[in-house]
């Protein structure tokens, strides 16, 4: 017997970084590979999927500038990259039967289709993935701010950020051996510890519109499954 999912439609956010191999760099097709076994598997629940994939494992806009390139100019460098991470992604999800749709919210009408909310709602409905790439189409946002306010366009019930440690800390685990491990957390709280889990930008706009974030590991396969059906995992930030 299945288990009963305590979300119907989400938004699940994954960094460039999240994607490259043990090089440090590129894209681990064998993790992709992982991911797309665990979405099909939620898929069979029932649940809507929408995805928001970053482009820091090709190119970050941010660290572009200290190298002396512009900051906008480095920041549609990496929305760019956020397309091809968003291509592979396609690959491997369709590569296990399930269908996808890719909207970019940077018009390249031979790779991906325009970001219109109605119709990715409508993709939803019909049981499609929707991979969402370029990020909000404009630099000096990020794509945490892009994955809250595709979340809250299409009513999602929630934000799975998926990271490569178990949940959200009082600061970083692998060089604090006494980092405290949060279980749940309000938003404010995040916004004045200054914890690193989305950017200001995008937790204010799920604090303003009350849309809960999951922050947990997706290493783990099966991960998403268990979050989606009420296992407690992670951390939670709400309220």
């Amino acid at each position: 017997m299945s288990k009963k999912v305590i979300f119907k439609r989400i938004v699940l956010k994954l960094s460039g970084e999240a994607l490259q191999g043990p090089l440090g760099y590129g894209i681990d097709y064998d993790y992709l590979a992982s991911i797309s076994r665990q979405i099909k598997e939620i898929k069979k629940l029932g649940v809507e999927v929408a995805i928001v994939i970053g482009g820091g494992n090709i190119f970050r806009g941010v660290s572009g500038k200290t190298k002396g390139i512009d900051r906008v100019a480095g920041d549609y460098m990496g929305m760019l990259a956020t397309v091809i991470n968003g291509l592979a992604l396609q690959d491997a999800l369709e590569k296990v039967g399930v269908f996808t749709r890719v909207q970019t919210a940077i018009q390249m009408q031979q790779l991906a289709e325009p970001y219109i909310r109605r119709r990715a709602i409508r993709h939803l409905e019909k049981g499609r993935v929707v991979i969402f790439v370029g990020g909000t189409g404009n630099p000096y946002f990020t794509t945490d701010t892009t994955a809250a306010l595709r979340a809250i366009e299409l009513g999602a019930d929630v934000i799975l950020k998926a990271t490569k440690v178990d949940g959200v800390y009082s600061s970083d685990p692998a060089k604090n051996k006494r980092a405290r491990k949060y279980d749940s957390l309000r938003y404010i709280d995040v916004l004045k510890k200054g914890l690193k889990v989305m950017d200001a930008t995008a937790t204010s706009l799920c604090m303003d519109n009350r849309l809960p974030i999951i922050v947990f590991n997706l290493k783990r396969e099966g991960n998403i499954k268990r979050v989606i059906t009420g296992e407690h995992i992670g951390t939670i930030i709400k309220g």
